[in-house]
């Protein structure tokens, strides 16, 4: 998960989810992609027995490779940490889970974590009624052998939301994806093929080749669009995991009083609205 002062709010309510509803909280570890230590007194005071480790990210990795997008957030580089994740990571860490700042889990992250990869790199839900196209310019699908891009792939793509991904570090290292996705970066800076920051890249490099996880995993959009960010309700079926993907977030909304009916649900785990007290943070993890 990332770590930086804009999205921090989120990040501790996340964890807080995470830790509240696992069934055996003290074997899971959290690394934090971030751009400075000075974030490190918050969340080790907030959660001091949690296991964890902060990798720090250069944001001069990306800064000449990063397009303007339709919105100025999807453009800071630590949104694009997740591609060094292989590299940032100890050589000993073979799978993680890749989180964003703006969900709560609402299930024992066991059950993600435990899903088989089989032959895949990535693990994600997928959405294959969204339409595919629209997530790149008609530049992209007017140039043939831009467009060709998904012809080889295991299936016909669909789109996944980024935020939510179980991730085989080991496989991700020997495939060098992090360099294909940073070739796809290069190739936007020249002929602008997307408008979406760092999600075409990851469509564009794992599109047609996912673990298809279930759909409970991640109820995305609760953020609304990247525009208006309006309310939006759950999608149908089970939930284990909330994510308000999309301008709008819950704690904005909140603290503007301004709040969708779905941002009650991301509130009791909001502690820096309302610290918990040091021995209270210290229990999180004894409480199954």
């Amino acid at each position: 998960m990332t770590l930086d002062t804009t999205y921090l709010r989120g990040s501790i309510a996340a964890v807080f989810s995470i830790l509240r509803h696992s069934s055996c909280p003290e074997n899971l570890s959290f690394h934090f992609l971030t751009s400075s230590h000075h974030l490190n007194h918050t969340i080790t005071s907030t959660f001091p027995s949690l296991s964890i480790s902060l990798l720090l990210f250069d944001p001069l990795l990306v800064l000449g490779k990063i397009s303007t997008s339709i919105r100025r957030a999807l453009d800071q580089p630590l949104n694009y940490a997740r591609f060094y994740l292989a590299d940032l990571l100890p050589s000993h860490v073979s799978r993680v889970i890749y989180f964003d700042s703006d969900l709560i889990v609402v299930d024992d992250v066991a059950n993600l974590w435990n899903i088989p990869l089989n032959s895949h790199v990535l693990g994600a839900p997928e959405y294959c009624h969204a339409n595919f196209t629209s997530y790149f310019t008609p530049k992209f699908w007017n140039t043939p052998h831009l467009a060709s891009t998904f012809l080889r792939r295991e299936r016909p793509p669909c789109y996944f939301n980024t935020g939510v991904m179980v991730i085989d570090v080991h496989r991700w290292r020997k495939g060098g994806y992090t360099s294909k996705l940073e070739s796809w970066m290069s190739l936007q800076k020249r002929h602008r093929i997307y408008q979406l920051g760092s999600l075409p890249p990851l469509l564009l490099v794992f599109g047609g080749e996912v673990e298809r996880v279930e759909h409970r995993w991640n109820q995305h959009g609760l953020g609304g669009d990247n525009i208006r960010g309006l309310c939006r309700d759950l999608h149908p079926g089970p939930v284990s995991l909330l994510h308000w993907s999309g301008k709008g977030k819950p704690w904005l909304r909140i603290d503007s009083n301004r709040p969708c009916p779905l941002d009650s649900l991301w509130a009791p785990y909001d502690l820096l609205y309302s610290p918990p007290s040091s021995s209270a943070a210290s229990l999180l993890l004894s409480d199954g």
